[in-house]
This record gives structure tokens, C-alpha cells and sequence, in this order.
């Protein structure tokens, strides 16, 4: 499997969407809207805001799955 960097992070808030680049070697736990400058924050239970908004989790959970 393929592990994909770039996912694509809907704001909550105002629905705005921008796709962006991952951190391979954290996860990101902020990150601020570029459209209504409010602060995502991970849903309870993800380890970043690409897992709660994004419509690719976060490198590592890649990789758990593809091993699973």
C-alpha cells in the first residue's frame, strides 16, 4: 500500500476545504481554517485533525491499517 500525503481538510465551522501536505513524523493537532481562522482541533478519539477533517487519515493510521 501506497501511503498518501496529502489530504484534503473540510472545516467544520464554515465548510471551507484546502487540501494540504501531512507531517510524516507527528501528527498535527491544530490547525487554523485559512478561510475563517478558527482552530480544528481533533474530534475525541483521533490523534489528529487530518483523522477528524480530512479525507485521508494521517500517515501513521495508513500504516497501522496496511499492516493490520
Amino acid at each position: 500500500m501506497t501511503i498518501r500525503l496529502e489530504s484534503t481538510l473540510t472545516c467544520p465551522h464554515c465548510g471551507h476545504a484546502e487540501a494540504l501536505r501531512m507531517p510524516t513524523d507527528a501528527c498535527q493537532f491544530f490547525h487554523p481554517c485559512s478561510n475563517c481562522n478558527r482552530l480544528l482541533r481533533p474530534k475525541s478519539g483521533d490523534c489528529c485533525v487530518y483523522c477528524s477533517y480530512g479525507d485521508i487519515p494521517c500517515p501513521p493510521i495508513q500504516q497501522r491499517r496496511a499492516a493490520g
